[in-house]
């Protein structure tokens, strides 16, 4: 079978987790790249799922948090320049 190459541009420590990964499984990126491609064309689609990230416990406290802010200003202060907002922080 006659072979062609793939470039690709990926995040230089998302690839050097992914090999590190590969390798423990004993692959190397290519053969991991082609069972990926395999299993997608036998699934014809993604070959797991791809959602929105659901935040954690803390996150969406914090996101509560700014709602509840916003609906009683005694609760927080909000600020239209940030040069203010940082000078009262760190003042």
């Amino acid at each position: 079978m006659a072979t062609t190459n793939i470039t690709m541009r990926i995040d230089e420590e998302l690839k050097a987790q992914a090999e590190e990964l590969f390798a423990d499984l004993g692959l190397n990126m290519t053969s991991a790249f082609t069972v990926f491609v395999k299993q997608a064309i036998r699934e014809q689609g993604i070959p797991f799922v791809i959602s929105r990230e659901v935040p954690n416990a803390e996150t969406t406290e914090a996101l509560e948090e700014v709602r509840r802010m916003k609906q009683d200003s005694s609760r927080g202060r909000a600020y239209t320049d940030v040069d203010e907002m940082m000078e009262e922080l760190l003042g």
